[in-house]
């Protein structure tokens, strides 16, 4: 049984008692780092004093180990309390964890240590080399075994993000080209059933990574990894360049959490999980205002974080920014009013943002961007912008239009899309279940275009353009998810599709089966259908179990 009770009683008490027992041990003979290991304990014994009123659960476990820290006290027994002294210190820092409330813990720089940062953990990345090919793949595959956890499943965009950000200025294709090569050389492995030639979420192979996540030539610290549910970050220290979420669902930030810091590369505080469940959550949106100073800056993600209703101004100083992630922030409802600024954004990703009405200016202006996700099709009182505007970006490999229910279709210049010279990936999503806006005005698709995805389409047959006559013959991948569709047929075209890969999934309308399928689309390589009509759950594959095509980019 504890021989304490009350712990905002006892821990003034014992931090006297440390105080006496500190000094009867420097009488007996000065040893430094046994003192500050004892001076270590007061500051732990300190902060708790502090936060110990709002100890309300888990009392017991707590006056456990403060009575523990009587006895060795009382007894004078330095060996055993040299040997128990990390032990003790962290059984008082999990209780800190699971006692109080998020605004009260704080990770935060311990006063004695400059580069010390609790319950982050801290690594050290050799610069790339950019001429040594094998070696760039070898430091790559190290980055992401430090910065994932053991067995996550991964999703191939992050990896990608993480590439562009380290490497600072490779082109999007070549990041997606040295994934590949990662998953020819066996170091990554597919996830799932094996079946779809498109690898999309990936493993670590298990033997390839290597004990305690170690990297070479660590030198100072500079990745820091959030791992507890519940963070405060408190003032960085100037060397932290890559801030990475993995397991935080609770973020806050001290007054001026970033002012001492001009290195931040990565920051990447929104969810990688595969799991739109995962909730994040900030207190308001604060502190993204003292990010207008870094210069550095080449990755930020908000993914998936709740409370952030406004992305202030400040963000479109960023110049260097390659990547903006702000994909289901669904309180977002206002971005920067003008980002023509931000010269070297290669990703804007706006994709679930559902409060967004309008596209900020400049947008046109982004010579850089490759992929752009999320752009809103409204009406020309909240949006001035059509999809004409965007034709100018020669370098737009993706693109992801969200038709909104205020939306005038004929305004919105679908037609232009005929002249998007590089785009690849085109995505379509519905907004409103009005059988009129699926009616969209496109003559002709891109000819660089190899995947297409609808979702929720509200026609009940296939419309004029997709029809396979009027596709592109590069066109390889087709994806429908959602919507009203009842029919694949495609009356009056003699033309077979040539589509490889099919994703039929959510439509209870949709009357098919695999037979009909193979008629229609007779080159499939691959097809998954899932919750179409009356039909059981399909998943096809002409080639099981013989390697894996590099993905449509």
């Amino acid at each position: 049984m504890s021989i304490l009770t009350n712990p905002m009683k006892e821990i003034p008490v014992l931090l006297k008692r440390l105080s006496r027992t500190r000094s009867i041990f420097q009488e007996r003979g000065r040893d430094e780092p046994f003192d500050g290991k004892l001076e270590k304990l007061s500051q732990e014994l300190e902060n708790i004093s502090e936060l110990c009123l709002k100890v309300k659960r888990n009392e017991d476990e707590l006056l456990d180990t403060l009575t523990e820290v009587y006895g060795h006290l009382g007894r004078l027994d330095k060996k055993r309390l040299d040997e128990e002294m990390d032990d003790i210190c962290n059984k008082i820092r999990r209780s800190a964890q699971i006692l109080l409330p998020m605004e009260e813990h704080q990770i935060q720089q311990s006063s004695h240590s400059s580069s010390t940062q609790y319950n982050i953990p801290q690594f050290s990345l050799p610069p790339p080399d950019l001429y040594d090919p094998v070696g760039l793949l070898r430091e790559l595959a190290q980055y992401l075994l430090i910065v994932y956890p053991e067995n996550a499943t991964i999703k191939r965009g992050y990896a990608i993000y993480l590439f562009i950000s380290y490497l600072d200025k490779r082109e999007l294709e070549e990041c997606e080209n040295l994934f590949d090569l990662l998953l020819e050389l066996n170091v990554i492995v597919p996830y799932g059933n094996g079946k779809c030639p498109i690898v999309n979420k990936f493993k670590f192979h298990p033997e390839f990574r290597p004990r305690n996540n170690e990297l070479p030539g660590v030198s100072t610290p500079q990745l820091h990894l959030l791992t507890q549910k519940k963070v405060v970050l408190g003032v960085l220290s100037n060397r932290a360049e890559f801030i990475i979420n993995i397991r935080a669902t609770y973020l806050n930030f001290q007054s001026q959490w970033s002012n001492k810091n001009k290195s931040l590369i990565v920051l990447q505080l929104g969810h990688w999980q595969d799991s739109s469940s995962h909730h994040i959550e900030v207190d308001n949106e604060k502190f993204l205002e003292e990010l207008r100073n870094q210069k550095k800056l080449r990755y930020l993600s908000l993914r998936g974080i709740s409370r952030i209703f406004e992305l202030p101004s400040s963000i479109a100083l960023l110049k260097n920014l390659m990547i903006l992630d702000l994909k289901a922030c669904h309180n977002l409802e206002t971005l920067p009013n003008d980002i023509s600024s931000m010269k070297s954004l290669k990703y804007l990703i706006l994709s679930q943002c559902y409060m967004l009405d309008a596209m900020p200016k400049g947008i046109e202006k982004l010579a850089e961007l490759e992929v752009l996700k999320g752009f809103v099709v409204s009406n020309s009182r909240k949006t001035p912008y059509k999809i004409s505007d965007l034709s100018n970006l020669k370098r737009l490999r993706r693109l992801n239009i969200h038709i909104k229910v205020e939306a005038v279709i004929k305004d919105m210049k679908f037609e232009s899309l005929r002249q998007f010279a590089a785009l690849v990936h085109l995505k379509i999503s519905w907004g409103v279940s009005d059988k009129r806006h699926s009616d969209i005005p496109i003559t002709t698709l891109p000819s660089t275009l190899k995947k297409l995805h609808l979702e929720c389409f509200f026609g009940l047959k296939i419309p004029e353009w997709l029809k396979p006559s009027k596709l592109p013959s590069q066109l390889k991948e087709l994806k429908i998810t959602g919507g009203k569709l009842q029919s694949m047929n495609h009356d009056g075209d003699m033309h077979k599709w040539a589509i490889e890969i099919l994703h039929l999934k959510y439509l209870k309308d949709l009357e098919i089966d695999i037979q009909i399928l193979h008629e229609l689309f007779p080159l499939l390589r691959y097809v998954e259908m899932k919750k179409v009509s009356k039909h059981p759950d399909i998943e096809w594959s002409s080639v099981e179990e013989k390697g894996k095509s590099k993905s449509v980019s």
